[in-house]
């Protein structure tokens, strides 16, 4: 079989990461190779996500963008995959005359027949929602992992709906995998030299809350604690709503689970948590956190928060800076709110001027760069155990992630990939530390 390359551009979550290493496996059975440039690319793939405005608008410009290529090279294969594709459909194919596939976010299974649709001259789109078992039947493997960490989809779709948020209508309900499959997925990275794995599920911690005969999501993640090999368990993301005592108690009682928790808030107004239909309030979230600390003194909270949602006061917003003061966020990922077509929040009024978002967006990131900056200084002269994960950018040196989910860098050679090894923080940076082996 001759070799073809294959370039594919990954926009959005985690989630959207792990589909396109199901993708390359896939499409490695027709004789598909990555390649990191996009002109070499025999089949250009955009797998992407439309959970903001901005990065729909990225999309819809690099496919504007490709027309030059398919002009050149008439023979080049373009499709689109993920939320954007699952959206729009069709219209994509009206739209850019030179795209070739498009296919939805539960349809991966199709994609090499699509692509050998494409290979004979055809335009071809899959956008069709599948029930729950057939989603489960279907589920495409990775295959071929190479590396120390690796994820493992866990549960897939939202039920939430919240007003803002348009992943409900793009990866439809919420369906939990088998508890079996997942333990056999795990056991078979184990095997293959993976030492840690992160559990993944656009609202992980309800795995098996919707009576699909699912133990629950904290007994998932002891089961996968008590396979030899796993050094680390991670899960993304998480709904604050969901988060259970006896979740709480795996930060207890679980070493292997890391002392790391992606936890969006949102708001820290409950009129605007309300608004975002987000199911708890302010005081309940910190609660949450209250109660994560004890369980875990130490544990590093990242989040997310919206920033102008309709409505939003300057009181309201100053909620929010508060809220951040009591948590104090190891990191966070905030955003303007984007108005999503078909979302509740669609129809509400947008009243605040893109100049005030944009200034209250300023002054939230600010203080968070001071907040990111103190946690990163307070590691100075600590002793950190790292799972070595690659080579760093610096020549002659490594680079992994501490417990915390920290990366750090530290002189080493090739021969430190794959292993844990206690490093000895030497200095903070903004977004990362250096270290030196113990």
């Amino acid at each position: 079989m001759q070799t073809k390359k294959l370039y594919i551009a990954t926009f959005g979550c985690q989630m959207n990461v792990n589909d396109s290493e199901r993708i390359v496996t896939m499409l490695r059975e027709l004789g598909y190779e990555t390649t990191s440039h996009l002109r070499e690319g025999d089949l250009i793939l955009f797998n992407t996500c439309t959970v903001r405005g901005g990065a729909s608008d990225k999309v819809h410009q690099h496919l504007a963008n490709l027309k030059s290529i398919k002009k050149k090279r008439p023979g080049t294969l373009i499709g689109i995959a993920g939320c954007v594709a699952q959206q729009e459909g069709d219209q994509l194919l009206a739209d850019y005359p030179w795209l070739d596939i498009v296919i939805g976010t539960h349809n991966l299974h199709l994609l090499p027949d699509m692509v050998r649709e494409a290979w004979a001259g055809g335009r071809c789109s899959e956008t069709d929602f599948l029930e729950n078992s057939q989603r489960l039947d279907l589920f495409p493997p990775i295959a071929g992992q190479d590396r120390y960490s690796a994820f493992v989809t866990v549960m897939q779709g939202c039920d939430n709906y919240c007003s803002y948020c348009i992943v409900p209508y793009v990866r439809g309900r919420e369906i939990s995998r088998r508890f079996g499959e997942i333990i056999q997925e795990v056991r078979d990275l184990a095997d293959k030299g993976v030492k840690e794995v992160v559990l993944l599920g656009q609202n992980v911690n309800s795995y098996g809350l919707k009576g699909d005969g699912e133990p629950p999501f904290s007994e998932l993640i002891r089961a996968v604690a008590d396979m030899d090999g796993i050094h680390r368990i991670r899960f993304m993301t998480s709904h604050p709503k969901d988060m259970s005592e006896s979740l709480i108690a795996c930060f207890r009682d679980v070493p292997k689970l890391c002392g790391a928790l992606h936890l969006p808030a949102q708001s820290g107004s409950n009129r605007m948590l309300a608004a975002m239909n987000r199911g708890y309030t302010r005081e309940r979230y910190l609660e949450t956190i209250h109660k994560l600390r004890l369980a875990r003194p130490g544990i590093q909270i990242t989040g997310d928060m919206i920033v102008g949602f309709p409505g939003e006061t300057e009181a309201e917003f100053a909620e929010t800076l508060s809220l951040m003061e009591e948590v104090r966020y190891f990191d966070l990922f905030s955003f303007v709110y984007s108005s999503r077509p078909g979302t509740k929040a669609a129809d509400l009024a947008d009243d605040l001027s893109k100049e005030v978002k944009l200034e209250r967006l300023d002054r939230l990131q600010k203080l968070q760069a001071i907040h990111s900056r103190l946690h990163n200084e307070s590691y100075t002269g600590t002793i950190q155990q790292v799972l070595v994960e690659g080579l760093a950018k610096r020549e002659g040196q490594v680079t992994g992630r501490a417990d915390s989910g920290r990366i750090i860098n530290m002189v080493g050679g090739p021969e430190l990939i794959g292993r844990c090894v206690d490093v000895r923080i030497v200095e903070g940076y903004a977004n990362s530390l250096l270290g030196e082996l113990v």
